[in-house]
């Protein structure tokens, strides 16, 4: 089974927040961040994909998130190349 790790940003309080996650269906998880039925921390806000990266396994998935939420700097270049060519 193919998994996902992905990068979504929403905007608050003039803001850039971003959340990392894995999935093994995107399109059915972003649904769920943006009808309220996501993560806790997802609630309440719009959210946008802007990056994801597709793992073979689900450990792989998880690697690779874990990686992603620590790396603070790459996640900040992600988002600084999105919103540069939004």
């Amino acid at each position: 089974m193919k998994y996902v790790v992905y990068l979504i940003i929403t905007s608050a309080k003039n803001k850039t927040i971003s959340y990392v996650g894995y999935t093994n269906n995107i399109d059915k998880r972003l649904k769920l961040h943006n009808s309220g039925k996501g993560a806790k921390f997802t609630k309440g806000k719009k959210w946008k994909l802007i990056y994801s990266q597709d793992c073979k396994s689900k450990i792989k998935a998880m690697q690779e998130e874990y990686k992603l939420k620590k790396n603070y700097k790459l996640r900040k270049i992600i988002k600084d190349k999105y919103l540069l060519n939004a």
